[in-house]
């Protein structure tokens, strides 16, 4: 299962990557780790466009986990080999403005969260998960929906 966690910057996607990683067992990409890995902290076009590269290349090479990145673009978004796509439209802006500018709204996702429902909430959730009675997709259609409130 490849999945992408994708909204501003500020909006929760990391958080909800690192405790979706954890329970399911599966790896966590992070856009900052990446960036840092390759010290390459450019957020021109050409930059980001880097940076989908990246992301796509870590979950195409391992073949499943999580990847966590703003994903600004609808041609990124179309384009990044995922099964689902969760977008975390939490928050109207984040902290930068050049990326509020650069951002599209995402034209095809799974799940939409218009509001972060609590990391205390999704862990008492994630509790009970276990792949042996409810796989990662059916986790994420019917469990996680009834939480992003």
């Amino acid at each position: 299962m490849k999945i992408l966690i994708m909204g501003l910057p500020g909006s929760g996607k990391t958080t909800l990557a690192r405790e979706l990683s954890y329970h399911f067992n599966i790896p966590h990409f992070n856009a900052d780790s990446l960036r840092e890995c390759h010290d390459d902290w450019d957020f021109s076009p050409e930059g980001r466009e880097r940076q989908f590269h990246r992301q796509a290349e870590c979950l195409n090479r391992v073949g499943m986990g999580i990847s966590d990145f703003v994903c600004p673009k609808n041609d990124f978004q179309r384009n990044f080999p995922c099964d689902y796509i969760i977008w975390m439209d939490t928050i109207s802006e984040g902290r930068f403005e050049d990326t509020n500018k650069m951002f599209e709204k995402p034209i095809n996702y799974d799940l939409r969260i218009k509001k972060w429902i609590g990391l205390n909430q999704l862990r008492k959730c994630l509790e009970d998960f276990s792949h042996g009675t409810k796989g990662i997709r059916n986790f994420l259609n019917d469990v996680l929906p009834r939480l992003a409130k």
